[in-house]
């Protein structure tokens, strides 16, 4: 255990011992409590008074409600960096994640196995589970097809790189037979196919911006449609996958109608979540980010673990948890890290 700064021996450990009754079942911890813990062989008088040295650092509060002590945010920072020893996972648990996570990877496409990371995530630490739509510069246009659907709707199926599937609607002015569909996927699969995601997306939205006297009306409509799917898709890169957020309305602290209201809220609006993965990008490791650490107002009373993946040794994403300050983080940040490793190792596979 790392020696804390202005910490001594015994008030370390009895921060530690503090900390985790608090995560265990999140009621203020007082010297009683503490007198009674196992491996603490201090009289009360000696407990009061190292608590109270610990709440003039900052590391522990008083709630208007309760003679016990809680953590603070510099508390848990202290707890993480210096107090806890993070095992590496057993064999078994890495294979049970492993399973969990993946099935045929040959058979899988992007969005299932990001759906399946998140899941995972969530599942096993029983949090909100949240994973970044990789940042692949190589994505490689292989086949579009269209499909017609009622009120001028038309389904896309769009296949990127070896088995990356994704389905999208898009809105159209005209109503189209299967016959033009065909045609203009079929004109579109043999002009494009093969070249870079990012020069096909430039080379359509040139072509729409340009005269169309040149082009007969099957490539007037197949440049139509494509320069509205590709159109759709400007902002993918910048997306995650959540899972398991309805968990976190499971934890007293964070059950406020108004704190759930802004939790959610920042879910759906993405940019703030998005700000703080995109911190996770310059460093390696697990990265945790403990309440007002965060920047982020809705995440006040949460803490984030995350962790970048990479495919063949470039970061494309990033994944973690969010749940509450006194979450179990000897037992998350693991599962964090290995996640991360595994989806790397899959992606590489499928991409």
């Amino acid at each position: 255990m790392a020696k804390s700064k202005g910490l001594d021996d015994r008030s370390q450990q009895l921060l530690k011992i503090l900390i985790e009754s608090y995560i265990e079942d999140g009621q203020p911890v007082g010297s009683r409590k503490l007198s009674k813990s196992n491996g603490l062989n201090l009289s009360p008088a000696t407990i009061r008074n190292v608590m109270s040295d610990l709440e003039d650092l900052g590391l522990v509060k008083s709630p208007h409600t309760s003679a016990g002590r809680v953590p603070t945010t510099i508390g848990y920072r202290t707890f993480v960096d210096s107090l806890i020893t993070v095992n590496p996972m057993e064999e078994a648990q890495m294979q049970l994640l492993n399973n969990y996570l993946k099935n045929d990877p040959q058979e899988a496409d992007l969005q299932e196995v990001l759906k399946s990371a998140s899941n995972v995530l969530s599942s096993v630490t029983h949090l909100a589970g949240l994973v970044t739509v990789p940042k692949i510069d190589a994505n490689e246009f292989r086949q579009i097809e269209f499909l017609p659907l009622s009120n001028r709707r038309v389904l896309v199926i769009l296949v990127i790189n070896k088995q990356d599937v994704q389905n999208r609607i898009v809105n159209m002015e005209s109503d189209y037979s299967i016959a033009e569909l065909e045609q203009a996927a079929n004109y579109l699969n043999q002009t494009f196919s093969g070249r870079p995601l990012e020069e096909v997306r430039q080379g359509i939205l040139n072509d729409l911006n340009n005269t169309r006297l040149h082009m007969n009306e099957m490539m007037q409509t197949a440049i139509k449609m494509a320069g509205k799917v590709f159109e759709d898709k400007a902002d993918d890169k910048n997306d995650f996958v959540l899972a398991g957020q309805t968990n976190l309305m499971d934890f007293e602290e964070l059950s406020e109608m108004a704190q759930l209201r802004q939790l959610f809220e920042a879910f759906n609006q993405k940019s703030e979540i998005l700000n703080l993965f995109d911190r996770s990008f310059g460093a390696d490791g697990v990265q945790i980010f403990i309440g007002k650490e965060s920047d982020c107002l809705p995440l006040k009373q949460c803490s984030m673990i995350t962790s970048s993946y990479s495919v063949d040794g470039k970061i494309v994403g990033a994944l973690g948890v969010i749940g509450p300050t006194r979450m179990n983080y000897k037992q998350v940040i693991p599962v964090v890290d290995v996640t991360a490793k595994l989806l790397g190792s899959i992606l590489r596979k499928i991409s």
